[in-house]
């Protein structure tokens, strides 16, 4: 039996997240990509909540009614996380990608948060 895009990335996640977790020294950022818009968030897995979080949705990239699901979007995501993590001195995350390839949009967010400052 086949297995849907959505079942095999959930199963991906899960095999994923057995070995990255979030500390409060080193935390995780986390990508959950959706077909309209891209999200991002530092998450403490010891406490279990959310420190930073960005996505397209925010108010500081709503400009105009372009696709906020794309590469470029993801880059904007990614400088904006990274700057606001680097304000509340945060410097090193884990990356988790989600069960998500590492291609296109999710590597886009990545290569842009490393380049803002973040260390993973």
């Amino acid at each position: 039996m086949t297995e849907s895009r959505k079942e095999e990335r959930a199963r991906r996640h899960i095999r994923i997240r057995k070995k990255v977790s979030g500390t409060p020294e080193r935390l995780r950022l986390s990508v959950y990509r959706s077909l309209n818009h891209i999200y991002a968030q530092l998450i403490d897995d010891s406490k279990g909540y959310t420190v930073v979080a960005a996505s397209t949705r925010d108010k500081e990239l709503q400009t105009g009614k372009s696709h906020k699901g794309n590469v470029q979007a993801a880059k904007q995501v990614g400088a904006l996380i990274a700057k606001r993590a680097l304000d509340k001195g945060i410097k090193k995350v884990v990356f988790d990608r989600s069960g998500y390839l590492y291609h296109g949009a999710v590597k886009a967010l990545a290569e842009a948060t490393r380049e803002a400052g973040l260390e993973f």
